[in-house]
């Protein structure tokens, strides 16, 4: 963990993995040790990501990462990192089904109240019982965003995820009329940082100011209460940090979370294959 805590928002998610057990998955992460000390890192799964990866570790780790394309649905990461990376891997791997090479890496620390935002009231965790209203929207942001849909069929491997984010207490709602109109999930969760994605405003509400007070909701409540524990009876886990990226051409959801008091911290990259 001592190479995630160096960047915590930027490799939260692999801090997150590293957290639930990734390392006694054989093959799952391949390290780039210096004087016995490691100095890079690739997770490999779903999500390809590079923490630490640099000229001198690019090489060799991509020569092991090349054998998992079938495995692989996108690269993610800094952009430098991902950048380097997927410069090595393009030739037998690509092409891509997009590269977004200009991600905004936002974090905020500050609870949205103290800046004068008002949270909208109605966001909360959403319930067990609503987990049907939920994946479709998570489904409808997913096609929308990377372009396809997230299954084939049927359907229950893909709610099966959002039946745990609900029982974690990730997944954030606004729900009117018995359908969700505002959705947001917390995917990963290290270092004090909670890291958002799946944001998400019903078509029909866009452009309304809906997701201002919504997401600033979300970051209020994470900042205030924390998550609830990862065992029965644990404490809430205190978040500090929160962290989420964001496509540089998608203005309108920036301008959201800089209301909300979120600011860019660096640049983030992600190749869907």
């Amino acid at each position: 963990m001592d190479l995630c805590a160096a960047d915590p928002a930027a490799t939260v998610f692999v801090a997150s993995r590293v957290r639930e057990g990734v390392l006694q998955v054989r093959g799952h992460v391949l390290g780039w040790l210096v004087g016995g000390r490691l100095r890079a890192m690739v997770l490999c799964g779903a999500n390809v990501v590079p923490v630490g990866v640099d000229e001198e570790s690019v090489g060799p780790l991509a020569e092991h990462v090349e054998s998992r394309r079938a495995l692989s649905s996108s690269v993610f990461g800094t952009a430098t990192e991902v950048g380097l990376l997927w410069d090595r891997l393009r030739p037998l791997w690509g092409p891509a089904r997009d590269e977004r090479m200009d991600q905004w890496s936002m974090v905020t620390s500050t609870r949205p109240s103290s800046l004068g935002v008002q949270a909208d009231p109605r966001v909360r965790p959403a319930r067990p019982h609503e987990v049907d209203l939920l994946y479709p929207a998570g489904a409808a942001m997913f096609t929308e965003e990377i372009g396809y849909a997230p299954y084939q069929g049927s359907p229950a491997r893909y709610r099966a995820g959002f039946v745990q984010l609900v029982a974690q207490g990730r997944s954030f709602v606004v729900i009117e009329d018995g359908r969700v109109v505002f959705k947001a999930d917390v995917g990963s969760v290290a270092l004090g940082v909670a890291q958002v994605q799946g944001v998400w405003t019903h078509p029909d509400l866009r452009g309304r100011g809906l997701a201002t007070g919504a997401m600033a909701g979300v970051v209020e409540h994470l900042l205030t209460h924390g998550l609830p524990g990862t065992t029965p009876g644990a404490p809430p886990e205190p978040v500090g940090t929160v962290h989420l990226y964001v496509n540089d051409y998608n203005v309108g959801a920036r301008r959201v979370y800089e209301r909300i008091g979120m600011r860019r911290v660096g640049t983030f990259a992600t190749v869907i294959l």
